[in-house]
């Protein structure tokens, strides 16, 4: 059922990056969630997105806890934080399972993520290689994030080594939201 439904999204996003369906936006994609089924990003829509590659066994790993904090401090106001694992710099596991045992037990993570997919080359998910036109280029390591905003068609990139909440971050996220910034 995943194999059809990643052949299904692979057609879409080819149709829709190619003009064929118009100007695709985010919420156009569907991607499978970590737990099973789909996760088609249309649920999203009018929401702001941190799309971020994850990983399990990488030094970058610790961003896990700064992306749920994001999470909980901005989903009130329209903010989507999404994980996607990526085995494509092999630090992930192969199995959903296992990452979602992982980020559970270890970062206590609440925000949608998904089963690991590819997000660079020629094999790279559809909605990965629409975030890489859009985005300045396909991620370089693990926790590479996109911040999709509202519009679904505005996408800035963010480095891994960029911390999740450095204030570049939350600014832009604040920016996508039109969130006033707590007084310090």
């Amino acid at each position: 059922m995943a194999d059809v439904t990643r052949r299904g999204a692979a057609l879409t996003g080819a149709a829709l990056m190619t003009g064929a369906a118009g100007e695709a936006t985010a919420f156009d994609f569907r991607l499978t969630a970590i737990e099973g089924g789909a996760l088609p990003l249309a649920r999203f829509r009018g929401k702001a997105m941190l799309v971020v590659n994850t990983a399990s066994f990488c030094g970058y790993t610790p961003q896990y806890a700064s992306l749920q904090r994001l999470h909980q401090r901005y989903e009130a106001h329209g903010l989507v934080v999404l994980g996607v694992p990526s085995t494509d710099f092999n630090q992930e596991s192969h199995d959903a399972a296992a990452i979602k045992q992982f980020c559970d037990a270890n970062y206590d993570v609440t925000f949608p993520m998904t089963t690991p997919e590819h997000v660079k080359g020629p094999q790279s998910n559809p909605f990965f290689a629409w975030l890489a036109l859009r985005g300045g280029g396909p991620p370089g390591w693990n926790f590479h994030k996109y911040l999709v905003a509202r519009d679904g068609r505005t996408v800035r990139p963010f480095a891994t080594q960029v911390e999740p909440e450095a204030p570049a971050v939350v600014r832009a996220i604040e920016a996508a939201l039109a969130v006033t910034p707590p007084a310090a």
